[in-house]
């Protein structure tokens, strides 16, 4: 018989797993459609475009769900959703023409993928079960 998981830890891998499934959704937009959503904003001068490859679901997580995952976890997503903070207010507000908006986003972009990164080693990607990462090292047999 299957050993029941504490409520706090099953809170925990939810918080994770949905973080790890939003995250990839924005990244996965983003790359798919970065070139698309600059000359669509280009053409029609709107920023809908912009705005709805940033989007996430993080805005309506509470400070008590975030509060069941750990506090380098929380460092991890904090560092991500700030990032992604930063490029969304530039798509929001910027007067720049779309050569310096292309440009921009690549930059936003690539540091999305560097920071997705790290979020990804700390809670797992969104398929997985979810486990402690254990750091070590492999020494040869005497």
């Amino acid at each position: 018989m299957p050993r029941k998981k504490k409520p706090n830890r099953d809170a925990a891998e939810r918080v994770r797993h949905l973080i790890a499934v939003d995250t990839a959704a924005v990244m996965k937009r983003l790359a798919t459609r970065q070139t698309e959503m600059v000359r669509l904003f280009s053409r029609l001068r709107d920023r809908s475009p912009l705005l709805e490859v940033v989007h996430s679901w993080f805005s309506t997580i509470s400070f008590g769900e975030l509060a069941a995952i750990e506090p380098h976890e929380q460092k991890a997503v904090n560092a991500f959703y700030e990032l992604l903070s930063d490029l969304r207010w530039y798509l929001q507000y910027t007067e720049d023409m779309p050569l310096q908006v292309q440009q921009r986003v690549v930059k936003f972009a690539h540091e999305l993928r560097a920071a997705h990164r790290a979020l990804t080693e700390v809670i797992g990607p969104a398929e997985a079960e979810g486990a402690e990462v254990i750091e070590a090292q492999v020494l040869k047999k005497a």
